[in-house]
C-alpha cells in the first residue's frame, strides 16, 4: 500500500486508500466522523448492508416493524449519499451487498438507486455473475465484484480474472 493517511497523531504511512468499509449497526451517528473523513480526503464507503457470509440472515434478515434489518441498513445509506455525490448519477457511499444471496440484490438496488455495490461471494462462496444484473442497473460502474479466492487459487490466476471479467461485463452492460 502506498500513501498515507492523516490522523490527529500525525500521518500513518502506507495506509493510503481510496475507499473503507464501515459497519453501521452502531447507528447513523457513529458514521458521521468516518463520512467526514472520506468527504476530506475525496474516499468513497461501503456499509454493510447484506454481506455474503452464510450467517448473515441470522442478523440482517430479521424481521423489524416494516422490513428487514438489512432493509433499514439500506435507507441509511440512501440517506447519506448525497454526501459523498459526485459528478455523475452514482455516490462515493456504496454498499456490501453480498453475491451469494442475489434474490435480496433487485430491492437493495430499489432502495440505494446512488450506491455502488461491492458484490463479495462470487466463486468460491457460490455467487455467480449472471445472477447479478440487478446490481448494475444504473450503469456498469454501479457494482464491484470480489472474487479473490477464486482468482488467486487457480492455477492461472489472470485467466480466471479475465473469465470474471468478461462474466461480469456481459450481465453489467446489458
Amino acid at each position: 500500500m502506498v500513501g498515507e493517511t492523516p490522523t490527529p497523531w500525525g500521518p500513518v504511512p502506507g495506509l493510503g486508500v481510496d475507499a473503507f468499509t464501515v459497519n453501521p449497526l452502531l447507528g447513523r451517528d457513529s458514521l458521521e466522523p468516518l463520512l467526514a473523513g472520506a468527504e476530506a480526503a475525496a474516499a468513497g464507503v461501503f456499509a454493510l448492508v447484506r454481506t455474503s457470509n452464510p450467517g448473515a440472515a441470522d442478523v440482517e434478515d430479521l424481521p423489524a416493524p416494516q422490513a428487514p434489518l438489512h432493509e433499514r441498513l439500506a435507507e441509511i445509506v440512501d440517506d447519506l449519499a448525497p454526501r459523498l455525490a459526485g459528478s455523475g448519477a452514482l455516490s462515493g457511499m456504496g454498499a456490501v451487498v453480498g453475491a451469494t444471496e442475489p434474490g435480496h440484490i433487485a430491492r437493495l438496488r430499489e432502495l440505494m438507486p446512488r450506491a455502488i455495490f461491492l458484490l463479495p461471494g462470487v466463486g468460491a462462496q457460490g455467487g455467480r455473475p449472471e445472477q447479478l444484473g440487478a446490481a448494475f442497473a444504473p450503469g456498469p460502474a454501479a457494482g464491484l465484484v470480489a472474487a479473490s479466492r477464486t482468482i488467486a487459487s487457480d492455477p492461472d490466476p489472470g485467466a480466471a480474472a479475465a473469465r470474471l471479467r468478461d462474466a461480469v461485463w456481459e450481465v453489467s452492460a446489458g
